[in-house]
């Protein structure tokens, strides 16, 4: 089926003059989730970020270090897979015309990956929709969000984006970034699997004014509210129209989010800034309403994935699979009237698939659980109103004395960056370095950052801070963020611990607090290798553990979460 639509993409390259076409992950949104994957349409690879470039008779799959395995088992018989870092001013071919639709990638993108050994073509009508995209695809309406669940009105927030555009001397900031919109006009949708997103962009003006590009029918309730007017709105196919009858001036676009395509219309009437769209600052520190909503959010969270770790180590007697234990967690979320879906996909590995990255089981060839299995379920849900994610690494019996080894070096991490002094490790950069520490010693590592930054009821994945080799942005307090150290051996086991925690102030002193609340595998720990204030960060997570989710438990169950204190 695959060879078959690359061969139908193939036959395309002649009318339209080029020697090869390139497919990101991403659609015109440049969200990580969407309703349209045209990566895994032409190569079948289900990963979240990766890039597809197929030549007359060469396909190539550029991913990153977490899809490594996972490419080659999906996509390898018929593309080549190479490391992501290749791309950049890709030499693996040269002196070819490379075909792309501009709405799916920014200027940026196109000069840092291709343009240096190779020319490139704007084809206005992507090649891989037609029969494999279903264009009458619609969602439901836009809906807003109230003060009391968001902490701040969507009016200040717009105040506070205009004043920056005056410091940058702009008369205008085009927003492309959804969830930037979202965060900005208190407002939510229904166009991603795994997050409230709502498809648009907001043009704001420096005299306060905005307009929305967006299809009427999905702003019907914000019309309803009075959050906006009918005039407010421009269809996405009138936005030509709309630039040729706005004054001359200067607009500042976030270069990572404008496509090139819009960026080509802007450019005929507007002189362009390209900045980092400052509302990913603004919209990573949480406010303290933001912040309650999200414990709450774990709260409930942590009552479901406790409810499953006892069924599956304690209740189940049964045979099951991957995807059995995936649908049983999901069954214990949906138990609660907040509960609305995953935050990503689930990924729930036993032996040698939990050292695939971002494993996702299939019902079809999901694997069976055995008890001398390491078992990895890294998992998040949407709630009214937060977001979540959480790993837990199990074992049903006995564990080998080098498995236990490493986990409790990557617990070592998880707790070296919870109780990390921010004052002293202030970014991302600093704390990681911390969190492999344990592991590196033994010349043990892993391939991925070990934290993200968190939405709230958003993406759960979003920046800009994060844990990671790279990341320099100053950590202060409202920011989320995970601590996820792990470590992979393939073919054999795979080992990671997160929690979602966030940064709070007291007397002037920033530190972080946990905000995710579930029972860690202690069978898997070697007490003798932790230091005493690791096992008394131990005692106090699990009794605080006890304390906020037991009273929603059965006897049974809290016996058992009781019995880590």
């Amino acid at each position: 089926m695959i060879k078959n639509k690359i061969k139908e993409l193939k036959k395309k390259f002649i009318y339209y003059g080029i020697d090869g076409y390139v497919i990101p992950k991403n659609d015109e949104f440049f969200s990580e989730y969407s309703q349209i994957d045209r990566l895994k349409i032409i190569s079948n690879f289900s990963g979240s970020a990766g890039l597809a470039i197929i030549l007359k008779n060469e396909n190539y799959l550029f991913v990153d270090g977490r899809y490594t395995i996972q490419a080659k088992i999906e996509s390898g018989k018929i593309f080549k897979i190479i490391s992501y870092e290749k791309i950049i001013n890709c030499k693996l071919f040269k002196n070819l015309t490379l075909g792309f639709d501009p709405n799916l990638f920014t200027a940026n993108q196109i000069k840092k990956f291709f343009l240096k050994h190779n020319k490139t073509k704007q084809i206005k009508k992507n090649l891989i929709d037609g029969n494999y995209i279903d264009s009458s695809y619609q969602s439901k309406p836009f809906f807003s969000l109230q003060k009391n669940i968001v902490g701040e009105c969507h009016k200040k927030k717009i105040n506070r984006l205009v004043e920056y555009i005056r410091k940058n001397n702009s008369d205008y900031i085009f927003v492309t970034a959804p969830e930037n919109v979202a965060w900005l006009m208190n407002i939510r949708g229904h166009d991603s699997p795994h997050s409230p997103l709502p498809n648009c962009r907001i043009f704001v003006k420096k005299n306060k004014k905005i307009f929305i590009i967006a299809k009427k029918r999905k702003l019907t309730r914000l019309i309803k509210e009075k959050k906006i007017n009918k005039n407010q709105i421009i269809e996405p196919e009138n936005f030509d129209f709309f630039i040729k009858n706005i004054d001359k001036g200067k607009i500042i676009i976030d270069e990572k989010t404008c496509s090139l395509s819009f960026q080509n219309k802007l450019e005929k009437k507007l002189i362009i800034s390209k900045k980092k769209d400052p509302i990913y600052l603004l919209k990573s520190i949480k406010n303290k309403v933001e912040i309650q909503n999200m414990i709450e959010s774990h709260i409930l969270d942590g009552v479901a994935v406790t409810k499953f770790l006892y069924w599956i180590k304690r209740i189940n007697k049964k045979k099951i699979s991957e995807f059995d234990a995936q649908k049983k967690l999901e069954k214990f979320r949906k138990k609660n009237k907040k509960y609305l879906y995953p935050s990503f996909n689930t990924i729930a590995g036993a032996g040698p698939n939990a050292a695939i990255i971002h494993y996702k089981a299939k019902k079809e060839t999901s694997k069976i659980i055995n008890k001398n299995d390491i078992f990895l379920c890294d998992s998040g849900a949407q709630y009214k109103y937060g977001t979540t994610d959480v790993t837990r690494t199990i074992c049903f019996s006995r564990p080998k004395k080098r498995v236990k080894d490493i986990f409790t070096r990557v617990l070592k991490g998880h707790i070296a960056v919870v109780n990390a002094n921010i004052k002293k490790n202030f970014n991302g950069s600093l704390i990681d370095i911390l969190a492999r520490r344990n592991l590196k010693l033994k010349n043990l590592n892993y391939n991925h950052g070990t934290g993200h930054g968190v939405g709230f009821f958003l993406n759960v994945h979003e920046g800009p801070q994060s844990i990671s080799k790279f990341n320099k942005i100053k950590l202060v307090e409202g920011m989320i963020i995970s601590n996820e150290p792990g470590y992979y051996e393939k073919g054999n086991f795979g080992i990671r611990i997160e929690n979602l925690i966030y940064i709070k102030k007291y007397k002037k002193k920033l530190f972080f607090e946990n905000l995710t609340f579930v029972p860690l595998e202690k069978e898997l720990i070697d007490f003798n290798q932790l230091t005493i204030k690791e096992k008394n960060y131990l005692f106090f997570y699990h009794l605080n553990t006890y304390l906020k989710i037991s009273k929603y438990l059965n006897n049974s169950e809290k016996k058992w979460l009781a019995s880590f204190i």
